[in-house]
């Protein structure tokens, strides 16, 4: 059976190893600041990025990858596996044009066979789709077999997200529906999600460790006895509390299998210092 090829973009944060296991390709997002344009991970690393974050005044954008990279990484991936199969599953498309770019880049190759698929999350709401698709492609499933599996999972993720401040978020242009908790946010830690997308709101937290037992209440709630298939843990230079947050996940939770790792310099960008994100699955029900 000819060979699939996967590929995603860096807000998935697929930990390193994970994508090297799997064969994921990933495709980075841009950083401009001042005059300097950085790819997402690949010439800005998150340490650095955050130093950087707290100590200039100036404020960085971000953009999707432009046409002409998706295509030069398609015909690379289609060159290096072989093959003119290839699903690519991108950040929601209401919070980037990333899905728009590739979906641009399809139309100037006709001979490949280019399946994409608009994940409606970020971070590894993003990643576990990807991961679903990568592992599926490596037991030799068609294509529609593993559209099929990544549909379930998007469908059955759940994404939970804390931050410091709604400061970034607002400055990126990326706010959305937390939009009514500015000025009411005062002393307290905002609480989102993701809905058809789109970031909206889900409420405000007293403290840090208030608003992570938060996450693992409404994840207590939306498992309904149920144990994730997975779950990842993923944050802005937070180890302590992802410490705090794996204990009680662990305990409370105990998912199958349990990822941690840093939210990409892009997706830091708008979540800024402090952000810490929670994503979550089910598989069939169980």
């Amino acid at each position: 059976m000819k060979h699939i090829a996967i590929v995603t973009d860096s807000t998935a944060n697929i930990p390193p190893e994970l994508a090297a296991e799997y064969d994921i390709t990933v495709i980075p997002l841009n950083i401009h600041w001042g005059e300097d344009t950085y790819k997402d991970g690949v010439t800005l690393d998150t340490s650095t990025f955050y130093q950087m974050l707290q100590e200039r005044k100036d404020f960085p954008q971000t953009s999707q990858p432009s046409i002409g990279d998706f295509i030069t990484l398609f015909q690379d991936v289609a060159a290096r596996h072989e093959t003119d199969t290839i699903l690519g599953v991108f950040i929601s498309s209401p919070l980037s044009g990333t899905l728009a770019s590739a979906s641009q880049a399809k139309a100037e190759l006709p001979d490949l066979n280019i399946e994409l698929v608009d994940s409606r999350s970020i971070s590894m709401g993003l990643g576990f789709q990807a991961l679903t698709a990568a592992r599926l492609a490596q037991e030799g499933a068609a294509v529609e077999e593993i559209l099929k599996g990544v549909h379930h999972v998007r469908a059955s993720t759940e994404l939970l997200i804390a931050l410091d401040t709604l400061e970034y978020l607002h400055r990126g242009g990326r706010i959305g529906g937390a939009q009514r908790l500015l000025g009411t946010v005062l002393n307290f830690k905002p609480l989102l999600t993701l809905e058809n997308g789109k970031i909206e709101a889900l409420g405000k937290a007293r403290s840090r460790h208030k608003s992570l037992q938060m996450f693992v209440e409404l994840a207590e709630e939306r498992l309904a006895g149920r144990r994730p298939a997975e779950l990842a843990i993923m944050h802005v230079e937070g180890n302590g509390d992802v410490d705090y947050l794996t204990e009680m996940v662990n305990e409370r939770l105990q998912p199958k299998r349990l990822y941690t790792g840093q939210i990409s310099p892009v997706l830091g960008t708008h979540g800024g210092p402090g952000a810490i994100a929670m994503a979550f699955y089910t598989n069939n029900g169980v």
